[in-house]
């Protein structure tokens, strides 16, 4: 329970950061792992479709389990975009834990790849 409570302290922490950063509060998970897919694809703030918008979130998603050996870049293709292969079985989980292990992999993204405090 204290663990669930930490981390629910240091998400709304990292999303206040964001808030600083970018000038908005990401809405929820997925406005976070947006960022991070526009963060690891690296071409900076550009009008994306909605169906790049979708990839970007699942770019987001490999890249933050790569940091528990779910994924495994794969190289990139012409456009320059990632490509992530799966390394290990991801748990079976629920709706709520699955939101629980992509939150705490999002918040050790920030802290060890941008090296955000919180």
């Amino acid at each position: 329970m204290k663990r669930d409570l930490d981390q629910d302290r240091r998400w709304l922490k990292l999303r206040e950061k964001l808030k600083i950063v970018i000038g908005k509060k990401p809405a929820d998970l997925n406005g976070v792992l947006f960022l991070i897919g526009v963060q690891e694809l690296g071409k900076g703030q550009i009008n994306f479709s909605k169906e790049e918008k979708q990839d970007l979130i699942h770019l987001g998603i490999c890249k933050v389990l790569s940091l528990s050996g779910y994924y495994e870049l794969d190289g990139l293709d012409k456009e320059g975009w990632p490509h992530w292969k799966v390394t290990k079985k991801i748990p079976n989980l629920n709706l709520m834990e699955q939101e629980k292990l992509l939150k705490m992999h999002v918040i050790e993204y920030f802290e060890k790849e941008i090296e955000l405090e919180f």
